[in-house]
């Protein structure tokens, strides 16, 4: 058990404090039969630690731990129920294998190329999690729309023509080829209008980002949702942290035109 909160004790010579730790209880036989007398207090905030003391202040900290997790877990509580949306699950399957946030330009294979599973940024996390639950190759699909349409998708980054390796890992174009497919459902600050598997773009500070909502809410009902913000695949609470700029909702496979 993690202890989310600190706990000290200081008798004016040792202090004993609990912070970030694990707490372990161990019985002390015959700590009933311990004197009482030695808990003497001299002043405030001095007291002499006695093995008796040492231990209930063991079980103060745990009480604290189990607060603190109880607390800690209330936005991220999932209830019994259906197995969570396609889309949710292979998001979710991504959390502890990507770890790394890496926007580096790789060469991909083509179609279903990707960067290794431990690394990538947050548009990879949607690429992959529409391959393994919808068998949606974003990759091959934004290519060949580009190829046909190329002036209808954004020219910030100066090519003259696609590019499968990059092209689909970039949020403008992925925003783009959503709404060319008529996946937009619009942005509103309305938590009940975010669905599981919907997907999220956002601003944060001058970059783009995008995000998958969860089937898991938290204490209030705002959903969670699924990305990596720069630290690895997370899920946490961040659906409203942000500037919103587009909604989209896949109901099915796509196929390449």
């Amino acid at each position: 058990l993690s202890v989310a909160r600190p706990f000290a004790v200081n008798n004016g010579e040792n202090a004993f404090a609990l912070w970030k730790t694990t707490v372990v209880l161990i019985p002390i036989k015959g700590i009933d039969k311990l004197p009482i007398k030695d808990y003497t207090l001299r002043r405030p905030r001095e007291m002499i630690m006695t093995p008796r003391l040492v231990s209930v202040c063991w079980l103060f900290a745990a009480a604290f731990t189990l607060t603190g997790c109880s607390r800690e877990s209330d936005d991220q509580r999932q209830t019994a129920g259906p197995p969570s949306p396609p889309i949710v699950a292979a998001a979710r399957s991504q959390i502890g294998k990507t770890v790394h946030y890496d926007g580096s330009y790789v060469r991909l294979e083509y179609p279903m190329g990707d960067v290794p599973i431990s690394r990538g940024v947050c548009t990879d996390v949607v690429v992959r999690a529409l391959r393994d639950a919808l068998g949606m190759d974003l990759q091959q699909l934004m290519h060949e729309d580009m190829k046909t349409a190329f002036s209808a998708y954004p020219t910030k980054w100066g090519l003259r023509a696609p590019d499968p390796n990059i092209d689909h890992r970039r949020v403008p174009n992925l925003r783009c080829y959503f709404e060319r497919k008529g996946y937009s459902v619009g942005v509103t600050r309305n938590k009940h209008d975010y669905l599981p598997g919907d997907l999220v773009t956002c601003k944060i500070s001058k970059l783009t980002h995008i995000m998958i909502v969860s089937d898991r809410k938290t204490s209030s009902g705002t959903p969670l949702v699924i990305h990596n913000g720069g630290s690895g695949t997370r899920e946490n609470n961040n659906l409203f942290d942000y500037h919103l700029t587009g909604h989209y909702r896949i109901t099915g496979p796509a196929s390449a035109p």
